[in-house]
């Protein structure tokens, strides 16, 4: 129920805001902080809170958006704490007290959506990225989330994020939360990174060190 006191997010934001961008401000909750991120494109919104001292995952929303004014509607695609308060849109607004941690422009910015994998002979295993069971990854400003989820029963399957960078065929990501594990948060994961048309091809090993190689197709406005 505590959280219901945060339904409204202060955002940092004005008219002629510059997509994109990742925001951050801190909440005193019962002698803890509360870190809110919120991942915005021009047309996808994510907001995670996490414990800022123990990388605690608390919870996850996002989904497709529009916008009036300084008003941001969401449209939730999921909501980790949907069983507890049932939301399925949220409008945000308003100033307060919010941090731009943006970094600079990386490779493969853009949403992402698993479609399958290779095997270890090089055949490759797709799935169909319009079933209501997704894997998305969020890439922004040197910032991820990756979060499976199902749109159609608001099931909630786990999700991790933190820092990234992508650099001529390397790709890092560094985890600052993880909603299954969080004695992860702190670990630095380093895979390779191929694109081919609209598929990124990413290779390396897991946090739990098993061998991966996964194909991502660029998401298509919906």
């Amino acid at each position: 129920m505590k959280h219901l006191l945060f339904l409204l997010i202060f955002l940092n934001f004005t008219t002629n805001i510059i997509f994109a961008q990742v925001f951050s401000f801190n909440v005193e909750v019962e002698n803890s902080e509360e870190n809110h991120r919120i991942l915005i494109d021009k047309n996808y919104f994510v907001e995670t809170v996490f414990n800022s001292s123990d990388a605690q995952f608390i919870y996850t929303r996002g989904g497709f958006y529009t916008k009036t004014k300084n008003y941001f509607h969401v449209i939730f695609e999921f909501n980790s704490n949907y069983e507890k308060d049932s939301l399925k849109k949220m409008t945000y607004s308003g100033i307060n007290k919010m941090k731009k941690i943006s970094n600079l422009d990386q490779n493969l910015e853009g949403k992402w959506l698993m479609a399958g994998r290779v095997g270890p002979s090089g055949e490759e295993k797709r799935r169909d990225t319009k079933r209501s069971r997704k894997t998305l990854k969020f890439l922004i400003d040197g910032h991820f989330q990756w979060t499976a989820y199902n749109t159609e029963t608001f099931q909630f399957f786990g999700c991790g994020g933190g820092k990234y960078s992508a650099v001529q065929g390397d790709y890092n990501e560094s985890i600052e939360y993880f909603s299954r594990d969080k004695t992860r948060a702190g670990k630095t994961l380093s895979f390779k990174y191929e694109e081919k048309g609209n598929d990124w091809y990413h290779s390396g090993f897991s946090s739990k060190g098993k061998p991966l190689h996964e194909i991502w197709t660029l998401r298509k406005t919906e």
